[in-house]
């Protein structure tokens, strides 16, 4: 199994996610989170005061796949998820041990 971590813009957040469904991924955590990348940041303009803004708003998406899955997932959140600009966002891919789900005590991918 691989968990897929995927940082993206928020506005970007539904094309992601029904690029995801239509390739088959059934379930994902949507976490917001604030993070710079080499951006590091913008100035912004408030009542004629400038000021800086460190850390940008973002979402981060967790994913449980089955190996076969990985490589259309990331194919279809870079597509998704691409403005072209600086801070389109990041793809991690890590292997994952074992998985449990709770209820039934499932492990592996029964369990996602």
């Amino acid at each position: 199994m691989k968990m897929l971590i995927a940082i993206i813009k928020p506005f970007k957040l539904d094309a992601v996610r029904e690029a995801l469904a239509d390739i088959g991924v059934q379930g994902m955590t949507v976490t917001e989170v604030r993070g710079f990348g080499r951006q590091k940041g913008h100035t912004e303009l408030y009542r004629g005061a400038e000021y800086v803004v460190d850390l940008l708003p973002k979402i981060k998406l967790e994913i449980v796949l089955g190996p076969d899955m990985v490589d259309r997932a990331v194919e279809a959140i870079s597509k998704a998820a691409k403005t072209g600009q600086i801070g389109d966002g990041k793809i991690f891919v890590h292997d994952l041990e074992q998985t449990v789900r709770i209820r039934t005590g499932e492990s592996g991918l029964e369990a996602v």
